[in-house]
C-alpha cells in the first residue's frame, strides 16, 4: 500500500486558534515531541511575521530534529522582485530544508483580495517557487481556496498548480481553506486534479467547518493525494484544522497505508493528550482513539460481550493506540462493569462482591451521587470489601464557619477531629472557602501520620444543584479533584447539605490518596 506523508502544522495553523498562544519554549517542545513520534514534516511559523518566531527557528535548526522542518509564506507583491521581498528573504533565512508557499487558485481571490491580474498571479507563484528552489530548498506550494477555486474557474486553478510544477515545486498541496466541501466532493475534484496531472506529487490541506476535515482528507487520499496536513488534536483557526490524531490511525489501521512503525502509532494516545497539555487546553474525552472515553463502556450488555470477547463493542484494540480499555461504572452498570474495572485496577472480585458494589451504587445514585467521573470513590468500595483493609482515619467531628470580618473580607474556618490508629487528631484551618478550609484542616490533621499527603493539592471543586424528588433527599452532588505530581483523581459526594456533601468527597479523596500513593 503506498505511504502516506504527514505534515503538521500545530505550530503555525494550530496557534492560531483563538484560546492558544505559544511561547518559544512551548514551541520547541511540541517540535521535539513531533519529531520523535515519527511526524515527516514539521511547519514551525511563519518568519519575519514576529520576534517570538525568529527566535524559535534559529534555535529549532540548532536542534538538528529528525524530522524535515518548514517554513511557511507566501509569493511575492505583485509588481514587485522577489529579491526585493522582506517575505522571501525572511524564509530563507529561516534556515529550514523545507519552505511552504501560499498562493492563490482562485480568481476571485486574485482580483479581490491581491487586487491583480489573473496572469500576474500564475507569475507571482512561478517566480517565487523558482527563487526559493534555487537556493537549494524543497518547496511545496499550498494552493489557497483551491476547491471553491475549482469549481469558480477549474482551467485557472489548474494553471496555479501548473505554474508551481513549471517552476519545480515539490509538492502541489490542494487547501480546502473554507472547510466547506463534502467528501464526495473532495475525492472528485482531486482524482481529476490526479488525472489532469500525471506525475504531480499531490498534498491536502483541509479545514474542518462542516465537521468533514479528516473525512476529506481522507477521501483526497482515495483519489491519489500521498502528503496531508493537519494539526495534533484538530486545532486551528475557526472550528479548527484537520486533526491528524485522527487521520493517523484512520490511514493505517483502517486503509492499510504505511505512515508510522506500529510502535509509535502507541505513542499516539500520549502525543495527543502532551500537546493538550502544553497548550493548555482540556484534552478532549471523547477524541476518537485518544480520548479518555474513546473504549469506555457503560451499558452493562456491552460490558458482559466485552468480558466474553472485547471485539464485540470495540473496533480496534486500544493498546495499538497507546489507549485502555475502561469500565464506566453507573446506575446502568451490570455485575460485568465492576469486575471489569476492578480487574484494570489489579483487584479480582468475584461475583457475589461486584454484586455488592453494583447495589451500593445503584442506591447511592439515587440520592444524587455520580460514578463516571468518580473513579476514585468507586476503587475506594472495592479496598473496602477486603476483610484485611483498615481505613486509615476515622472522622469524629468537624466545624466550618465562614463570615466577614473587618479589613480582612470574606473569610472560613474549619476544625476537624479525626482518629488516627489511637491518636485523636484536632486542628483547625483557615481558607478563602469552607471546602478549602475543611480541606487544609484535614490535611494538617493527617500529615504527620501520613507525610505523603503534603503532596497533594486541590485542583477543582464542582458544585451542581440537584432537582429535588421525593425520592432522595439529596440535593447537591460536589466532584472534587486532587493532584499529587501526575497522579490526579476525583471524588463524589452528595447531600442535602453541602458542607457534608464536600466533607464526603474531601475525605475519599484523602483515603484514595493513601491507597494509590502508599501511607
Amino acid at each position: 500500500m503506498t505511504s502516506i506523508l504527514l505534515y503538521d502544522t500545530t505550530l503555525r495553523d494550530g496557534s492560531q486558534r483563538e484560546d492558544i498562544s505559544l511561547s518559544v519554549e512551548d514551541k520547541l517542545t511540541i517540535a521535539h515531541r513531533l519529531a520523535a513520534f515519527g511526524m515527516h514534516y514539521i511547519e514551525c511559523g511563519w518568519p519575519g511575521s514576529n520576534p517570538k518566531d525568529a527566535e524559535f527557528f534559529a534555535r529549532a535548526n540548532r536542534m538538528r530534529l529528525p524530522a524535515r522542518l518548514a517554513a511557511f509564506g507566501r509569493t511575492r507583491h505583485a509588481d514587485a522582485r522577489c529579491e526585493d521581498d522582506a517575505n522571501l528573504r525572511a524564509l530563507m533565512d529561516a534556515g529550514t530544508p523545507a519552505v511552504t508557499l501560499v498562493g492563490k487558485s482562485w480568481d476571485y481571490h486574485v482580483s479581490h483580495v491581491l487586487k491583480t491580474t489573473p496572469e500576474e498571479n500564475l507569475a507571482m507563484i512561478r517566480d517565487s517557487v523558482a527563487w526559493i528552489k534555487e537556493r537549494g530548498r524543497e518547496v511545496l506550494f499550498d494552493a489557497e481556496h483551491f476547491y471553491d477555486g475549482f469549481l469558480a474557474n477549474p482551467d485557472y486553478a489548474l494553471a496555479t498548480l501548473r505554474a508551481a510544477a513549471q517552476a519545480g515545486a515539490d509538492w502541489l498541496v490542494l487547501c480546502e481553506t473554507n472547510g466547506g466541501k463534502l467528501p464526495w466532493e473532495m475525492e472528485a475534484i482531486t482524482r481529476e486534479v490526479a488525472t489532469r496531472l500525471p506525475g504531480a506529487r499531490l498534498g491536502v490541506h483541509c479545514h474542518n467547518d462542516t465537521g468533514c476535515a479528516v473525512a476529506n482528507s481522507l477521501a483526497a487520499v482515495r483519489a491519489g493525494v500521498t502528503l496531508v496536513q493537519g494539526t495534533v488534536n484538530g486545532y486551528g483557526e475557526r472550528v479548527g484544522n484537520a486533526d491528524l490524531v485522527t487521520i493517523l490511525p484512520n490511514l493505517q489501521l483502517k486503509m492499510g497505508h504505511e505512515v508510522v512503525p506500529e510502535e509509535g502509532l502507541r505513542e499516539l494516545t500520549s502525543l495527543s493528550r502532551f500537546v493538550a497539555e502544553v497548550v493548555n487546553l482540556k484534552h478532549d474525552d471523547h477524541q476518537p482513539y485518544t480520548g479518555h472515553s474513546a473504549f469506555a463502556h457503560k451499558g452493562g450488555i456491552h460490558v458482559a460481550a466485552i468480558l466474553k470477547s472485547p471485539d464485540t463493542y470495540q473496533h480496534i484494540d486500544p493498546e495499538r493506540v497507546g489507549n485502555e480499555m475502561r469500565s464506566v461504572t453507573s446506575e446502568l452498570s451490570g455485575r460485568g462493569n465492576i469486575q471489569l474495572q476492578a480487574r484494570r485496577l489489579g483487584l479480582d472480585l468475584d461475583n457475589e462482591a461486584a454484586q455488592h458494589v453494583l447495589g451500593q451504587i445503584k442506591h447511592l445514585e439515587h440520592e444524587g451521587f455520580t460514578f463516571e467521573a468518580a473513579e476514585a470513590s468507586v476503587e475506594l468500595m472495592f479496598h473496602r470489601l477486603d476483610p484485611a483493609y483498615v481505613r486509615p482515619f476515622e472522622l469524629l467531628d468537624y466545624f466550618v464557619i465562614t463570615e466577614r470580618r473587618h479589613g480582612r473580607g470574606l473569610l472560613a474556618e474549619a476544625t476537624v477531629k479525626v482518629r488516627v490508629g489511637d491518636e485523636v487528631k484536632f486542628t483547625a484551618a483557615e481558607g478563602n472557602g469552607p471546602v478549602n478550609a475543611l480541606a487544609t484542616a484535614l490535611q494538617n490533621a493527617l500529615v504527620d501520620a501520613y507525610p505523603v499527603l503534603r503532596t497533594l493539592h486541590l485542583t477543582d471543586y464542582k458544585v451542581r444543584i440537584l432537582a429535588g424528588t421525593a425520592g432522595t433527599a439529596a440535593n447537591t452532588r460536589v466532584l472534587i479533584d486532587f493532584q499529587s505530581g501526575e497522579a490526579s483523581w476525583t471524588t463524589v459526594g452528595a447531600n442535602a447539605n453541602i458542607i457534608d456533601a464536600s466533607w464526603r468527597a474531601l475525605s475519599d479523596s484523602m483515603e484514595y490518596a493513601l491507597v494509590r500513593l502508599g501511607a
